[in-house]
C-alpha cells in the first residue's frame, strides 16, 4: 500500500482544499492529512476562524482522506514520515523547495494550487462585506 501525507490549516474549507486532497489521494492508496493546530498556527502568525478540532472533523469527512492527525510543529513532518512509513509527501506549490530535505525519506511532490481561491482572500472579502457571486 502506497501512503501519502499532506498538511494544511484548512480554515474556511473551500474548493482549493478539496482539490489538493483529491490530487494527493490520486498519488497513493492511503492519505493521511495533518491539520495544523491553533497554537501552531499562532506561531506561524495565523489566526483561524474555525478551531482545530472542528477543522479536523471537517477534513476527516472528506472521502479522499483516510486518516487525520494534528500537526503541532515544523519538525513533526519528518517524524510523521518515519512513523507512518510514508511514500509520498505532498504540499501546494506555494511551498515549492521548502521541504526538499524530506526527499531523503520519501518522494516530495508540490501540487499546483487552485487558481483564484485562497483562505486569505475569503477572509478579506468577509471583512469588506463582499462575497463572490455563485455561477
Amino acid at each position: 500500500m502506497k501512503k501519502v501525507i499532506t498538511y494544511g490549516t484548512f480554515d474556511l474549507f473551500h474548493i482549493g482544499h478539496l482539490n489538493i486532497l483529491k490530487r494527493a489521494k490520486e498519488l497513493g492508496d492511503y492519505l493521511i492529512v495533518g491539520v495544523s493546530s491553533d497554537d501552531f498556527n499562532l506561531e506561524k502568525g495565523k489566526v483561524c476562524m474555525i478551531p482545530d478540532y472542528e477543522r479536523m472533523e471537517i477534513v476527516s469527512a472528506i472521502k479522499y482522506v483516510d486518516e487525520v492527525i494534528l500537526e503541532t510543529s515544523w519538525d513533526q513532518k519528518k517524524e510523521d514520515i518515519l512513523r507512518y512509513q510514508i511514500d509520498t509527501f505532498v504540499m501546494g506549490d506555494d511551498w515549492e523547495g521548502k521541504f526538499d530535505e524530506l526527499k531523503e525519506y520519501c518522494d516530495v511532490v508540490y501540487l499546483p494550487r487552485t487558481e483564484g481561491i485562497s483562505t486569505t482572500d475569503i477572509k478579506d472579502q468577509i471583512q469588506k462585506g463582499k462575497t463572490k457571486t455563485l455561477k
